[in-house]
């Protein structure tokens, strides 16, 4: 008697926008749902023997369920894999897989998109233009934002990974002398300077670290209070990096310049959030909709990835495989 057909479940394919699956429905027996709430996690596993997920999290509840009892491997759609408990998932069998690398080009584009809004401030002259100010000026421009020149000022990155090393290589191009951090609890080496070292000469500073117990709120009152007071904050990384208090409380008193925030503690937020509430009120905080990972040829390439680690898992070989 033959196998069954291994059959998948896309569990919030809404994450992949415009980009179709018809490869995934066209080859497998394979279930999409747009979104699914927590409560409708355990019900759609029930007879799949592989699920794909971006964000839809598994912690032990939903892999000790009875309707989890036929799964075999979880594909994340995503570089991070913090959403699943790995310990559990190995126990019971269930290999993890992820897809590292696929937006390094657009979230290294994205992140140079913020510090050319911090520093050249384009987005806030068309709104301004927008709202009709440019008329009512009594010269021929308008001079309401600051704006500094990237040129020969030092930019220090925090993770040099493969978005960090691509971020530093747009840097470059844009005459910025690049510092790069020594990983959290480590001492300078060659080519790698402290951290308290890289905050106090930075005069920018980007995120691109993995979020793990030593770097959670790296940014916090101390190293704050490190940064030149016109050194500006970039996180397209993990939100839990930022102690969000403190960069509140620190933006409000002109302690540093400025930040831009593709990621934030709780996504999407609640309309009290102290970040969408202080975005509303600070014109030295920008905030985007963790969308620096999203060009289309970034989750073309993800779906590819997603695609070819099922295929190698169903052949009997380990792919991107974590757990």
């Amino acid at each position: 008697m033959s196998a069954p057909a291994q059959k998948i479940v896309f569990l919030d394919a809404a994450t992949y926008g415009d980009v179709f699956l018809e490869n995934f429905t066209r080859t497998w027996s394979c279930t999409i749902h747009q979104v699914t709430a927590r409560d409708e996690t355990i019900p759609r596993l029930a007879g799949h023997s592989i699920a794909v997920t971006n964000k839809v999290p598994f912690d032990k509840s939903v892999l000790s369920a009875p309707e989890a009892r036929d799964l075999r491997l979880i594909a994340v759609a995503a570089t991070g894999t913090d959403i699943i408990d790995r310990a559990e998932a190995s126990q019971r069998g269930v290999q993890v897989c992820n897809v590292p690398g696929y937006a390094t080009e657009s979230v290294a584009q994205f992140t140079m998109a913020l510090i050319l809004e911090l520093c050249a401030r384009a987005g806030s002259y068309c709104e301004a233009v927008r709202r009709g100010d440019w008329e009512k000026s009594p010269i021929f421009s308008l001079l309401d934002y600051p704006t500094v020149e990237l040129s020969g000022r030092k930019l220090g990155i925090v993770g040099h990974g493969n978005i960090g090393q691509t971020v530093a290589r747009m840097a470059r191009g844009f005459g910025l002398e690049v510092l790069i951090a020594a990983r959290p609890g480590a001492p300078a080496s060659e080519g790698r300077i402290s951290l308290d070292w890289l905050f106090a000469q930075a005069d920018l500073i980007s995120l691109h670290c993995p979020l793990t117990p030593e770097t959670r709120n790296l940014i916090n009152p101390r190293t704050l209070a490190l940064m030149k007071p016109t050194a500006f904050l970039i996180n397209s990384a993990r939100g839990a990096l930022v102690d969000e208090g403190a960069l509140i409380d620190a933006l409000r008193r002109k302690q540093i310049a400025g930040a831009a925030l593709d990621v934030i503690t709780q996504e999407p937020p609640p309309a009290d959030h102290p970040i969408i509430r202080a975005a509303k009120e600070l014109d030295n905080l920008i905030v985007t909709p963790h969308t620096a990972w999203s060009a289309r040829e970034a989750r073309e390439r993800l779906l590819r990835e997603v695609e070819e680690n099922i295929a190698a898992f169903l052949a009997g070989r380990d792919r991107n495989r974590v757990t």
